[in-house]
């Protein structure tokens, strides 16, 4: 798997925000897709959001569950991936992992290339 680091995972209450950042050092992460995928005590990971390279046309796709609260952005110059996190809910309370994914026709994947996963960043949300 491509060395990335998250972080920016924090305690927030109901409806407020966070930004979770997925950093490289040692690659242009901007060549690859990414992916966010999360995973809740007792439950499967899930993909939430992921971007297709830059050469793909950057697209973006979301799960069903974050459509319209979450958006993932890139930042070439900082060789950086976030995940812009808005009116959060409790059942988004999970340690969320960034890797890279496949694409297919310029789409990225909510399948992450190897079953390799870094520690993650936790994010709880509660009052």
């Amino acid at each position: 798997q491509l060395p990335i680091v998250e972080s920016g995972g924090d305690l927030v209450q109901p409806g407020g925000s966070l930004r979770l950042s997925c950093a490289a050092s040692r690659f242009a992460i901007r060549a690859f897709p990414i992916g966010w995928f999360r995973q809740a005590p007792g439950k499967q990971r899930e993909g939430v959001a992921c971007i297709s390279s830059d050469g793909n046309g950057s697209l973006k796709r979301y799960s069903e569950f974050v459509k319209g609260r979450f958006t993932i952005t890139r930042d070439d110059a900082n060789n950086t991936v976030y995940l812009q996190m808005n009116s959060l809910k409790p059942e988004d309370t999970a340690i969320y992992y960034c890797v890279h994914v496949y694409s297919q026709s310029n789409q990225c994947l909510f399948q992450p290339v190897r079953d390799s996963w870094g520690q993650g960043t936790q994010v709880t949300v509660s009052l």
